[in-house]
């Protein structure tokens, strides 16, 4: 899978991750984490989320795992300008599903923002979920992020639960969003 945008700043990809992409993948997940959510949390839940998410050894143990697809959004040096992660997974209990894929992380780097990046990756991994099988494309986003929300809702999504997603010790509500796809 490789798809390309002109933006304003470079030519952007979207290619498959590989092991050797596997650090890159960490700073960028933790750094993008730090950006969204760092204000609202306390510095002891980012740390503890931070660490037990965002290493090299975890995203290489990610990119490795068949169940598990992991786009990389990439410009012209092949630096890393967002990404996104696309798995089989059921919504939580009450959702009615056929097939349904998980959108289970996505990304852009704040630097990023405005260039049509979230446009081209949600194209690349809805691609990703259709060659999964899937009816349905769902993702569970914090009920605090408005910019995402927005962002979702143009997508096509539509809130249709909510589930717990735990920063830390912090159990925080995610909104359960859902799409059909074609």
């Amino acid at each position: 899978m490789s798809a390309n945008v002109v933006s304003p700043r470079a030519t952007v990809r979207i290619r498959r991750a590989t092991v050797a992409d596997a650090q890159a993948l960490a700073e960028i997940g933790a750094r993008t984490f730090f950006d969204a959510f760092a204000a609202d949390n306390t510095a002891e839940d980012m740390r503890l989320f931070l660490t037990s998410t965002w290493h090299p050894d975890l995203q290489r143990a990610e990119i490795l795992d068949p169940g598990l697809d992991t786009l990389l959004a990439c410009d012209g040096d092949d630096a890393l300008a967002g990404f996104a992660q696309v798995r089989v997974a059921h919504p939580p209990a009450g959702i009615a599903v056929r097939a349904p894929v998980e959108l289970k992380r996505f990304y852009v780097d704040k630097a990023w923002h405005g260039q049509g990046i979230a446009q081209l990756l949600m194209k690349a991994a809805e691609q990703a979920a259709r060659a999964r099988g899937a009816s349905e494309f769902w993702l569970g986003v914090w009920e605090r992020n408005e910019r995402a929300l927005a962002f979702y809702r143009k997508c096509g999504f539509r809130k249709v639960g909510t589930q717990i997603f735990v920063v830390g010790t912090d159990p925080q509500t995610d909104h359960v969003m859902l799409r059909e796809l074609e």
